[in-house]
């Protein structure tokens, strides 16, 4: 059996975390290490390690991932602007592998990384 993320020991309720929302599908918590003003993670309930791993059967709470950051950027005040990241692996900075979108907003973003 592999070793269950920090997320999801969060989701159990095993760790305490700043929750903003939660569903069947999802949580969101704020980001312990912000880089931003604005710093939260939305995570599905279901373990997906990377976006890569996801399948057709997780066609749903991808799509309702999407939907909630748009709805919970309305709720923070920030829906004019907001960006919204999801790491793929180590190398492109995923440190846990249970699939979460970062939502960030609160500065001016440059466009030299998108």
């Amino acid at each position: 059996m592999t070793e269950e993320s920090i997320f999801t020991k969060i989701i159990n309720g095993d760790i305490p975390s700043d929750l903003l929302y939660q569903d069947e599908h999802c949580i969101c918590i704020k980001d312990i290490s912000p880089q931003a003003p604005i710093h939260v993670l939305l995570i599905p309930k279901k373990p997906i390690p990377r976006l890569v791993d996801a399948t057709l059967e997780d066609q749903h709470i991808l799509g309702h991932l999407m939907l909630k950051a748009g709805e919970i950027a309305e709720e923070l005040g920030v829906a004019d602007a907001f960006r919204v990241i999801v790491n793929n692996g180590a190398n492109a900075g995923q440190t846990v592998f249970h699939l979460h979108l970062h939502l960030l907003a609160g500065q001016t973003f440059s466009e030299g990384m998108v």
